[in-house]
């Protein structure tokens, strides 16, 4: 399995690298335009979704390929066959690594949802990512992220639980994809400043579940390990 999964990842980077300057195009949206970032298989009607694994790649084939590809896409310890289909079917997909930025053209987006996605960044990534986004926003758009709380991490370890908060927060995954992997942490100052360099106001810190980002009941998940965020573009 572990070679498999190795395939799978060079083969996705290279298709991904292959894809990087492709840009969408949105101009036949009649309504809000709001993009899902690094998505999974957390999604919402009428969104965008925009994520870097293959099942984002396969969600425009044929059923039978997504049959196929289902057994071995990690998928199936989440979702059952039919739920990983219809999900596919039924919402719209870019295959895309965020790494590269974002492949969509200036002030085109009214909202931009991320959620657990910065940490599998590198700083610098992850500071790109948030420039991206502010460049694709239109005035006055909203970006709402969502990362692991690096203070709630380091609670773990001040009450003994060193190996939980080691396997949850800083190693995670080491034998699964490169995609899943933690490559830096935020607490709430650290996110703050990383927006405001980008020229966001108004970031506010809100709950699970609470804020002005449409369909938050929907895409919000992991109320106890996670920072809410939400900032505006001027």
């Amino acid at each position: 399995m572990n070679i498999l999964r190795t395939v799978i990842d060079k083969f996705t980077a290279i298709l991904a690298w292959i894809r990087k300057d492709k840009i969408i195009d949105i101009n036949n949206y009649d309504s809000l335009v709001k993009i899902n970032l690094g998505c999974g298989l957390t999604v919402a009607p009428d969104w965008l979704n925009i994520d870097g694994s293959l099942n984002a790649f396969v969600a425009h084939y044929p059923r039978f390929i997504k049959k196929s590809f289902f057994s071995f896409s990690g998928s199936s310890n989440y979702y059952s066959k039919n739920q990983y289909i219809n999900i596919l079917d039924n919402n719209r997909f870019v295959f895309h690594n965020l790494s590269y930025g974002l492949p969509i053209g200036d002030e085109k987006a009214n909202f931009c949802y991320s959620s657990h996605l910065l940490e599998h960044l590198t700083k610098h990534q992850g500071e790109y990512l948030i420039k991206e986004i502010f460049r694709v926003l239109k005035p006055n758009g909203l970006v709402r992220i969502v990362v692991p709380d690096l203070e709630f991490a380091i609670g773990l370890y001040e009450k003994g639980q060193k190996k939980r908060m080691l396997s949850d927060f800083f190693f995670v995954d080491l034998d699964g994809s490169y995609l899943a992997r933690h490559k830096y942490m935020y607490d709430f100052q650290l996110i703050k400043e990383a927006l405001e360099q980008c020229g966001f106001i108004n970031i506010i810190r809100y709950v699970y579940q609470q804020g002005h980002t449409p369909d938050i009941e929907i895409l919000d998940n992991q109320p106890e390990v996670s920072i809410y965020v939400e900032a505006q573009k001027p």
